[in-house]
């Protein structure tokens, strides 16, 4: 069988094996959803005729794929799970993932890129075979990893450009006569995203007892932002040595106004550097093509006349 016949049952094989661990993932990610402790209470275990109305892949197949992964945690290094988990927390915790939960994931994901690249090296011969089967382990091995750090990144900028437009409806609630627990409620419920969230939860640890210096310091662990970050701390210190916290928050709102400005300026000028690829390789010829086609066929003519 040559390559060409190779492609349809090798396609349906990738096809198969991604669909199963995508089912099996999501399995793993609604067994480890943490469940209603009100709901649950006062009702007894769960019975045979409830646990197996539950589909198969949360009754059979994420159990023990998550044995397994237990079993995979012993051997990982050290500070590892406690990497991923910080990780985890950056990113929003997507899914109701924990560090555990990730590398049973991604041992998994493994596996199939390892049965992959057996059965992609099969319809290539010599170095390109291996390459493929390396290329099809490595995707399957850094893909989660990828996948939780493209989510981190793309978490940390979403949070980056509200929050100055944040800081603002700040100022202008504190201003108006608000306190400063009041301003960032209405800033809550106005503003949609992840940094609304973190700072409805840094409000229900206060309202639980918390003090609003530790819940600063909780909201900073969980965010991966070095201006979010100063913020804080600001804050933290206005409260320590009675500042107004108004004129901190003013200050602090200029200043993330000039931040993104100098963003916005540095990414202007790195534009003209950027473009110069795709001008060179791409504009260019087909520009000296249609400029100068016309040219060389006529001097061909001539030549060929002579």
């Amino acid at each position: 069988m040559d390559n060409t016949g190779l492609l349809l049952p090798l396609g349906m094989a990738f096809a198969a094996i991604f669909l199963l661990v995508v089912w099996v993932g999501f399995a793993i990610v609604r067994v480890q959803k943490p469940k209603d402790r009100l709901a649950m209470y006062g009702r007894q275990a769960t019975s045979r005729e409830e646990t197996l109305e539950q589909p198969f892949a949360e009754r059979a197949l994420a159990p023990a794929v998550m044995a397994i992964g237990k079993v995979l945690n012993r051997f990982t290094p050290a500070g590892y799970l406690e990497k991923i988990q910080t990780k985890l927390i950056h990113a929003g915790n997507p899914k109701g993932l924990d560090a555990a939960s990730f590398v049973t994931v991604k041992a998994f994901t493994t596996i199939a890129g390892v049965i992959i690249g057996f059965l992609v090296k099969d319809s290539a011969e010599g170095s390109t075979s291996f390459l493929m089967f390396l290329g099809a382990v490595v995707v399957g091995f850094m893909g989660p990893d990828a996948l939780l750090d493209g989510k981190v990144k793309d978490r940390s900028t979403t949070m980056l450009r509200a929050l100055p437009d944040t800081l603002d409806l700040l100022v202008i609630s504190v201003e108006a006569g608000l306190g400063f627990d009041s301003a960032l409620q209405r800033v809550v419920q106005t503003v949609p995203g992840p940094l609304s969230e973190e700072f409805f939860r840094m409000l229900q640890e206060t309202r639980v007892g918390v003090s609003r210096r530790d819940a600063m310091r909780h909201l900073m662990e969980r965010t991966d932002l070095d201006e979010l970050r100063s913020f804080l701390l600001a804050m933290m210190q206005a409260e320590a040595f009675g500042v107004t916290i108004a004129r901190v928050l003013r200050v602090q709102a200029d200043e993330m106004r000039v931040k993104r400005r100098q963003r916005a300026q540095e990414k202007a000028f790195a534009a003209p550097v950027k473009i110069v690829f795709p001008l060179v390789f791409c504009i260019f010829p087909a520009l000296f093509i249609v400029l100068l086609g016309p040219a060389g066929i006529k001097i061909m003519e001539a030549f060929s006349g002579i």
